[in-house]
């Protein structure tokens, strides 16, 4: 079934179990939402529970069964296709006026959405024939929101078989991961997020529902999540060269979004949007002569007109002011609203406990943290049990994580096969390491913490869905690991579907009392942070390849006030006295960004007393 929607917003991933089910909850209703489908296992266990719940038979798919993962992730897939469809003819059956679904559906709109006019026009009607006639086009018109899936690409080990040979390329994880999609009943997209995989690239060319069908329709899309428009053009140039067309571009704020904290150098999300305003159409152009030239190559149907090339921003939105500025200054055609769902257990999977811990939590409770594997910033939570695990773990002198599922093993400095670097393995060695080295007590202090930070997130990221359900634990590991973005802290409380939707279209504020700068400018001081921390971790060894990237990384921060000054009028929906706050801030900003001292010969970095 092929998704469209009405709603200008979609639920974007949200770690790896959080979101898995969304769109069995939200998508009847009009809502696109995106399930992660790395982790096969707890995909198999998730699968196992809606058999159960719609009484379908479960006929397990084994570690022993040929191909596996793939095969899991499309069991998966088919059978949340067939529930959606399911609860979409139940929903279209339904009574009008009674505070059923139906209702909901139409009511959840956006305010100014027609559809939603005529629904309240038809409440209105007093005369029979005509309410009922009306009520049989609303019905018509309903429309699922889209199963999406994502892919985060630098999760792409080789696998290995039994007998430890590795198995062929597209047995890897993220080449598994695109086939269990790409071979599922699903009419929707897949978000490929991480950067750059030439493997995985090279892959989709394999599957023809990537490619224009005879009337020129794409049956399956490809969404690519970018942090800029260099990265934009760049990726959209390999897939179109290959034939295959990217059908949107989902921009992502470096350091405001949860999960991995991916900064970009310096530039600022306002930016950035502007430069995608400014060369959309020679983007779109572009890449649509490539994509068409490729297919005249490759002798296969191409487009019989040009496809829309969606555009679409995420990352620390928090107000319906700020999510109209985006789609009206910039003309996106939506918005990613992730984080905040993290308090709505009607959409996502937290368990009781770390729910009540996001909805008391503080501004400090969130910070950027050295956890992942990857060597990427990961936004953590304090008060997480996967946080007090790994502290309670180093306190017993037992660092480190039991690793079972592998997915971010990359490490080889002491073993021939990859194992991972928040893994008990690597840390006892790592650690044993550092004992030798002959370092100052300060100089290993601050290693040893670097070591210790690594935390296992394939088990945390999975646990919440179990824990909510009752499902058992995978490996009977119950510490949750959970990465909002820094925007949660102005959220507080637990809110229902209609709550959330409400305040994202502007019907309600639900926002907790802290004061919250505009979604611009938080950015920024998170990347004013991160400089700053960068800079303190490199002052004993920066050279002068390091002082120029750092100089640069400052001078794009300034280029991005002196932009929102000049923004500043354009931000109509906001009174005079916000933008004259704002404005006093980016000043402020300003000034303490310009005194940033980068000095490289001596490694001296600091502020500027002068």
């Amino acid at each position: 079934m092929e998704a469209t929607t009405s709603h200008t917003f979609h639920i974007p991933v949200l770690g790896l179990a959080y979101t898995v089910d969304s769109p069995l909850k939200v998508g009847k209703f009009g809502i696109n939402s995106v399930v992660s489908i790395i982790e096969d296992e707890m995909i198999e266990k998730v699968r196992a529970y809606y058999c159960n719940e719609v009484g379908e038979e479960y006929v397990p798919i084994t570690t022993k069964d040929e191909d596996f993962r793939a095969r899991r992730i499309t069991a998966y897939l088919n059978l949340a296709d067939r529930i959606l469809q399911q609860q979409l003819a139940d929903l279209r059956v339904l009574p009008f006026g009674t505070g059923s679904d139906i209702d909901k559906y139409f009511e959840l709109l956006p305010t100014d959405a027609p559809l939603r006019s005529r629904y309240f026009q038809m409440l209105a009607l007093s005369e029979p024939d005509q309410r009922r006639a009306l009520q049989d086009q609303l019905r018509l018109e309903i429309v699922p929101g889209a199963i999406d899936v994502n892919i985060m690409s630098k999760v792409d080990n080789l696998t290995y078989a039994a007998d430890g040979s590795p198995l062929p390329a597209e047995f890897s994880d993220a080449a598994s991961a695109f086939r269990g999609f790409a071979k599922s009943t699903l009419l929707s997209s897949v978000v490929l997020s991480a950067g750059y995989n030439p493997r995985l690239y090279a892959y989709i060319e394999q599957f023809p529902d990537f490619y224009p069908d005879v009337s020129g329709r794409l049956h399956k899309k490809i969404i690519l999540k970018v942090s800029d428009f260099r990265s934009a053009m760049v990726q959209g140039k390999i897939l179109a060269k290959k034939g295959v067309w990217v059908s949107e571009f989902r921009i992502e704020s470096g350091l405001n979004c949860g999960g991995h904290a991916f900064a970009t150098d310096g530039i600022l999300l306002g930016p950035i949007l502007e430069e995608f305003k400014t060369r959309y159409a020679e983007l779109t152009a572009e890449l649509l002569g490539i994509c068409k030239a490729a297919h005249a190559a490759k002798n296969i149907p191409t487009f019989a007109s040009a496809p829309h090339l969606k555009v679409t921003v995420q990352g620390g939105i928090g107000t319906f002011n700020e999510d109209r500025f985006i789609m009206e200054y910039y003309g996106v055609d939506g918005t990613g609203w992730g984080s905040p769902f993290l308090l709505v257990p009607e959409v996502t999977n937290v368990d009781a406990e770390t729910l009540f811990e996001l909805a008391h939590a503080e501004v400090d409770d969130y910070f950027i943290s050295n956890a992942s594997p990857l060597g990427i910033p990961f936004h953590n939570f304090r008060r997480s049990t996967s946080e007090a695990q790994r502290k309670d773990r180093i306190l017993k002198g037992r660092p480190g994580s039991p690793c079972f599922k592998k997915f971010l093993s990359s490490d080889t400095e002491f073993t021939d096969h990859p194992i991972c670097t928040s893994s008990r393995q690597y840390q006892v060695l790592k650690l044993a390491q550092l004992q030798e080295a002959g370092m100052t007590e300060e100089a290993a202090a601050a290693e040893v913490a670097k070591v210790t930070a690594k935390d296992c997130l394939c088990e945390g990221l999975t646990a919440p869905i179990l824990l909510k359900n009752g499902l058992p634990l995978a490996h009977g590991l119950k510490a949750v690991t959970i990465c909002p973005g820094p925007n949660l802290a102005y959220f507080s409380g637990v809110f229902s579907l209609k709550q959330m939707v409400d305040h994202i279209y502007g019907r309600a504020n639900i926002l907790n009392g802290r004061y919250r700068k505009n979604m611009f400018l938080n950015e920024l001081q998170l990347y004013k942070d991160y400089l700053l921390r960068a800079l303190a971790e490199n002052m004993n060894n920066m050279g002068a390849k390091q002082e120029k990237y750092y100089m640069g990384f400052k001078a794009n921060l300034l280029e991005g006030i002196g932009y929102y000054l000049g923004l500043l009028p354009q931000i109509v929906r906001e009174s005079e006295q916000y933008r004259r706050q704002m404005a006093n801030e980016l000043q402020e900003f300003r000034d303490a960004i310009m005194s940033i001292a980068i000095t490289a010969p001596t490694g001296q970095v600091g502020i500027a007393t002068t």
